[in-house]
């Protein structure tokens, strides 16, 4: 080993330092940060104090959506809430399908904004009017087309409603359908995950998802709302949760009766539209939570990059295939129980690809944003 080590060149010395400098920095994400997701334990016996509940949604366009999924909100085993809907300038049958289930429902309460040619707004509008039309402290936000998990999703929400608590991020997933550009959403959507609830769980929390999120309506009438960021089109539930999250107010709930799923996108255009949206949001993150989250996509880049320069060298190929292998083993062994906490299934030996090109997708899309200039939508 000595005169192996001795054999090496300046070529050599750069590529093993920095593949074991990038895989150091990795095993630390996944060892102490990640792997707190799999081992995560639920107090099945916190049943927290049942409080009132408002439900939120805002719906744009979405009559089909509602038909098949606000019944299943509307339906819940839950002594004492309200389901909100603001139907945000919908040229579809919204408005009726929501006046016909009024009459069915008489928790559900509709706020309607007409279109207005002379004034245009974002979803944070809509949003805000739900949350001021709230007469419940706890709000749980969803979006029209998600679905909860079962009739106990408010009341496993809720478990994590305390005096203590402002903020409790649950876990919105896609729908399973064939095809790899279904596979690729889920396991974006599922790492997105992985990272925000992890953080969570070692005090330092910095987003939510707005298919299943809740917070106190005295926290967002405090912070002024969407006030700060009002400018920026998206970021409704992870800028403002960026903003107001704290080690001391925020609690991830993973029950598997938690969950919500969403449709996803059909098209690589319109998941690129929506990723995008999504990724300009981020650079207005606090400085710690961008250097945490920029540190292990720099490092992960790093150690791909080092490991091909390591295993073309004949002399080398053994330490580069070695760090790959201590890596993987590693990684989908977290990646296994954390997707068997959050009910993603048939994910697993494609997250060895999705790995390695998500990155490179999210670069690409994320320059895009400076060189093509689109009109946002709320949605």
């Amino acid at each position: 080993m000595k005169d192996f080590i001795s054999s090496f060149g300046i070529y050599e010395w750069i590529s093993v330092s920095v593949l074991l400098i990038a895989l150091l920095i990795q095993l630390i994400y996944y060892l102490c940060i990640f792997i707190r997701v799999p081992l995560f334990k639920n107090n099945k016996t916190d049943q927290g104090n049942k409080e009132p509940v408002s439900v939120i949604i805002c719906a744009k366009n979405e009559a089909e959506n509602l038909i098949h999924h606000l019944p299943l909100i509307l339906e819940q085993d839950y002594p004492d809430y309200e389901v909100i809907v603001v139907n945000d300038c919908s040229d579809d049958d919204t408005q009726e399908i929501l006046e016909n289930l009024q009459e069915k429902y008489n928790h559900l309460r509709v706020t309607q904004i007409k279109h207005d040619e002379k004034f245009t707004h974002g979803k944070k509008l809509a949003l805000t009017i739900g949350i001021k039309a709230a007469k419940n402290e706890w709000l749980l936000l969803t979006d029209a087309d998600c679905k909860p998990e079962g009739k106990y999703w408010l009341s496993t929400m809720q478990r994590s409603f305390n005096k203590d608590n402002q903020i409790v991020l649950g876990y919105g997933g896609y729908n399973a359908e064939k095809g790899f550009l279904n596979k690729m959403i889920r396991f974006d959507s599922f790492f997105i995950a992985l990272q925000y609830l992890s953080f969570a769980l070692i005090k330092v929390p910095y987003m939510g998802v707005g298919r299943n999120l809740a917070y106190r309506k005295s926290l967002f009438m405090g912070n002024k709302g969407f006030a700060s960021h009002a400018h920026i089109h998206s970021g409704d539930d992870d800028l403002f949760i960026n903003e107001v999250a704290t080690s001391k107010n925020t609690r991830a709930e993973f029950s598997l009766e938690a969950h919500t799923r969403s449709i996803p996108k059909k098209s690589f255009n319109l998941w690129a539209f929506q990723k995008k949206r999504h990724l300009s949001t981020g650079t207005t993150y606090k400085f710690k939570h961008k250097f945490l989250l920029g540190l292990e996509m720099t490092s992960r880049a790093f150690f791909y990059i080092a490991l091909i320069l390591v295993v073309i060298d004949p002399a080398i190929w053994i330490l580069g295939l070695s760090a790959f292998l201590l890596r993987l083993i590693i990684q989908l062994s977290i990646f296994n129980g954390a997707m068997k906490k959050l009910n993603e299934k048939k994910l697993l030996l494609l997250s060895i690809i999705f790995d390695f090109i998500l990155p490179l997708t999210n670069v690409f899309l994320y320059f895009s944003n400076f060189v093509t200039a689109k009109q946002h939508r709320w949605k």
